[in-house]
């Protein structure tokens, strides 16, 4: 059983729900990238999403896509967040899930990828470009070391390719509560459940929610009825924002900690 199956497990144990936050690897530098996932720990974060910055994040909105442009100008790549994972797999076992796309996976070597994720202590992958025809060029690899691959589910996924995604997803199955890109709307909480509900006909991995949230109230009411929420814009957005402050740490982990506090009433 891996560190995501274990987590989900936990929470369900004590009637939780999963707390995922995503952050883009290197902004505004990787050491920085480090210290906020140790915190964010400690503040309540269950599962990370590692951003790995790419020159063309065509499924990003404006803020991750700003985030991954300030990471590849200050020098991020590839080999160097997988570094960088495996420094914080000597002080921590949070589940840590790679999040990107094809191409620098592609360029680094899909093999060599695979191995090299392992060692360093990546639980899952993420790949946003990698449609459900074309994933078994990276999972002949990733599977076989027992990396998680993470799949998407979109409002316009029909119910056969639903059911396609779900046999084959491992760790836990993302829903996109809205069409379009990240960080740009506000999702609406009963058209989600109906979706959810859906899936849950077909799967009995985990469901996590991501796209718009960024309120406590919006977390709460999605952990009603999913097993997991995703913020990823709005804590990005905060980052940014504060990359000057040396309150950095503190501010995002009180913002989080409240953000938890809901996900646990």
């Amino acid at each position: 059983m891996g560190r995501i199956e274990n987590k989900f497990k936990s929470l369900r144990a004590n009637d939780e729900k999963a707390l995922i936050v995503y952050l883009t690897a290197g902004d505004p530098s990787l050491d920085i990238t480090k210290q906020l996932i140790l915190a964010l720990e400690k503040a309540g974060v269950d599962i990370l999403e590692i951003g790995v910055p790419f020159s063309d994040p065509t499924a990003d909105g404006p803020v991750i896509q700003a985030a991954s442009q300030r990471s590849l100008k200050s020098g991020t790549t590839l080999e160097g967040v997988l570094k960088m994972v495996a420094e914080v797999r000597k002080v921590s076992q949070i589940p840590i899930v790679l999040f990107g796309y094809f191409n620098p996976i592609f360029a680094y070597g899909v093999k060599k990828f695979a191995h090299a994720a392992r060692t360093a202590g990546v639980d899952g992958v993420l790949v946003v470009d990698l449609p459900y025809e074309e994933a078994k060029e990276l999972r002949n690899y990733t599977d076989a070391v027992g990396i998680d691959f993470v799949s998407l589910i979109a409002p316009t996924t029909d119910k056969a390719r639903l059911k396609k995604i779900a046999a084959d997803a491992t760790g836990f199955l993302y829903y996109i509560s809205i069409t379009g890109i990240t960080g740009t709307a506000a999702p609406k909480i009963d058209n989600i459940k109906t979706e959810v509900e859906k899936i849950r006909k077909v799967t009995k991995l985990p469901i996590a929610v991501g796209f718009g949230i960024s309120k406590p109230r919006q977390a709460r009411e999605i952990g009603r009825f999913a097993d997991g929420i995703v913020i990823g814009s709005a804590v990005v957005r905060m980052i940014d924002e504060n990359k000057n402050n040396r309150d950095l740490i503190e501010i995002v982990s009180d913002y989080i900690i409240n953000i938890k506090k809901e996900l646990r009433s």
